[in-house]
């Protein structure tokens, strides 16, 4: 049935949006809102992503606005990376309640554009997704300010740093800081899952980290990628 609120203006006016989010109600909720846009038709959603990269795959939406945490399996900076490969011309604004460097970082690397907070107002959500169908970013204020401090010439070392590490180690703390699971280094690199187990010990106890969630926000923060 024809959509009827934007039934005056040319397809090419209307974005097409696309919701990912693992909580039904949260997707209702933006979906209700966002439906009042005269410009903005909402064609599909997905609760994980598994579902949103179908849906990308048939609908070629002009904006997804994407969780980042979609419970088990695939999380919202894997899904991303995929989606970005599958539909570069897919513009994806990432809509979470977290802002730690080992989110905001990565899921910017993965190909998001914009990174809003979900205490958004629902007319700025409207207004970002318009900035964003036309190329232009928009970030959380707590966001840009860490974005910001990153790229502060005083946050970087002179020296290079991470010297202890192998060759090896380093590429797959990179990976690791990238959002690659175990497996997807193995299948990156080709090498045994094993031997990735073991590099990544290696590479806690060299820099005296406690998990790969801060081997990520450490690579992040000393500038190696």
């Amino acid at each position: 049935m024809p959509n009827q609120k934007n039934a005056q203006l040319s397809p090419a006016e209307v974005i097409s949006v696309l919701i990912v989010d693992d909580h039904e109600l949260v997707r209702q909720g933006i979906e209700t809102f966002l439906n009042l846009q005269a410009d903005i038709e909402i064609i599909a959603s997905a609760a994980n992503a598994k579902q949103a990269i179908e849906q990308v795959e048939t609908l070629v939406p002009d904006v997804i606005l994407m969780d980042l945490n979609l419970g088990e399996g695939m999380n919202g900076i894997e899904a991303t990376r995929k989606i970005k490969a599958i539909s570069p011309q897919s513009t994806v604004i990432v809509l979470t309640s977290f802002h730690s460097d080992e989110y905001i970082f990565p899921a910017i690397k993965s190909g998001a554009l914009s990174y809003l907070l979900k205490d958004i107002e629902p007319i700025e959500l409207a207004d970002a997704i318009r900035k964003a169908a036309s190329g232009q970013a928009v970030l959380a204020p707590i966001v840009a300010k860490r974005i910001v401090e990153e790229m502060q010439p005083s946050n970087k070392e002179i020296t290079p740093p991470h010297s202890q590490l192998s060759v090896r180690e380093l590429e797959i703390l990179k990976l690791i800081a990238e959002g690659f699971n175990n497996q997807e280094i193995s299948d990156s690199l080709n090498i045994a899952i094993k031997t990735v187990r073991c590099h990544v010990s290696n590479i806690l106890s060299k820099l005296h980290l406690r998990d790969r969630t801060q081997a990520a926000i450490h690579a992040w923060q000393k500038g190696l990628l």
